[in-house]
């Protein structure tokens, strides 16, 4: 049964979410592997891993994302389906994309397209992570930056309940505290986006 406090969420189809993405769309999902899971917890929220929707013109939507072990274009089932209970949330530029822009999303996608992911999350790496990964294309094609650049410090600071145990151990003993970074949190936060759907597909 679910709490008054926890109201269920919405429902829908694949085939109703394919209907209501369009280009640009930002889409959010729970990836469950371990250090993703630990993304989560130590920005408190429930997503940790984003792609952006590039194509809907084929057999299905196709989302840019950067994944382990490089940047690469998913068909959107497939990714909505690595997330944990079905839970996924569509978010659009506040301004939907032009055919000038979706052009140019295209493109900034394409030469990022087979870049090695960046396990340490650093937002001047050669290499890539989701949420940087997304920004970045956003930017380039709308001139919009979606979600806030901040340190490891502020950002780990903002949940005084994380435990530092894991990340400790994933960088080798020395947290990089000074690193600039951006997560999904923020860009599911992010005011330059409004909410499509927030729930769950099913079926």
């Amino acid at each position: 049964m679910v709490s008054p406090s926890q109201p269920e969420l919405p429902h829908l189809s694949p085939s109703e979410l394919r209907a209501l993405v369009e280009v640009g769309d930002v889409v959010f999902i729970c990836s469950t592997p371990l250090p993703f899971r630990k993304v989560a917890a130590a920005t408190g929220c429930w997503s940790n891993h984003v792609g952006i929707v590039v194509q809907t013109d084929g057999p299905e939507p196709m989302v840019a994302e950067s994944t382990f072990p490089f940047s690469r274009l998913t068909p959107l089932s497939q990714f909505v389906k690595r997330s944990a209970r079905g839970r996924v949330a569509v978010r659009r530029p506040l301004q939907p994309l032009n055919p000038t822009q979706r052009a140019a999303l295209l493109q900034a996608v394409q030469r990022r397209l087979g870049v090695l992911y960046d396990t340490g999350f650093h937002l001047h790496s050669p290499r890539q992570f989701c949420s940087r990964f997304v920004r970045e294309v956003l930017a380039e094609a709308t001139g919009v930056e979606v979600g806030d650049v901040e340190t490891f410090a502020q950002l780990l600071s903002s949940q005084p309940g994380t435990n530092l145990a894991f990340w400790r151990a994933w960088y080798f003993g020395r947290i990089p505290w000074n690193r600039p970074t951006v997560t999904p949190a923020s860009q599911l936060r992010s005011p330059l986006l409004e909410t499509r759907f927030d729930g769950r597909v099913v079926g």
